[in-house]
């Protein structure tokens, strides 16, 4: 690590990173997020019962959607176009676990994309269960696994 922040300039003050320099290189980033429940919260998800219907295909879309919209949601992160979004989520014992993965081919990573899509599909989930169970935590988002550009693989 250089130990310099790079969305600050010589001032201190914010800005976007100048990424123009940077070769273009295939890019993915995959994040993960988990929503800690009670059994008869996640039986609601498990049976597709919720009164506000389908909580997993919600949560997939808002995240997906989420992804394409990070750089009007975060100040500093650049417009990607990215070329894949895709989300599992997976009721396990205790809750529903969330995996983004996001693709592109650039001058920056996915990472902020991927996060973004984990933490709206947890928002998502939380926001269709919550009339049933108010309780429930939303933890462990994190970067996964990071691959393409000069720091190459990054993984947990």
């Amino acid at each position: 690590m250089s130990g310099k922040l790079t969305h600050f300039d010589d001032a201190g003050e914010a800005h976007m990173v100048d990424v123009s320099g940077k070769d273009t290189t295939a890019r993915i980033a995959v994040a993960q997020g988990f929503v800690r429940m009670n059994a008869a919260t996640l039986d609601l998800v498990r049976q597709g019962t919720a009164k506000k219907g389908d909580v997993l295909g919600t949560a997939r879309l808002a995240g997906i959607m989420a992804a394409k919209r990070c750089a009007d949601l975060i100040p500093l992160c650049h417009p990607l176009p990215l070329t894949h979004v895709s989300l599992d989520l997976t009721a396990h014992e205790g809750g529903v676990a969330v995996t983004a993965t996001c693709k592109t081919t650039g001058q920056t990573g996915v990472e902020m994309e991927a996060l973004t899509a984990v933490s709206v599909a947890c928002l998502t989930i939380y926001d269709m269960l919550k009339a049933v169970q108010k309780d429930m935590v939303i933890e462990g988002i994190a970067v996964a696994l990071k691959e393409g550009g000069k720091s190459g693989r990054y993984a947990l």
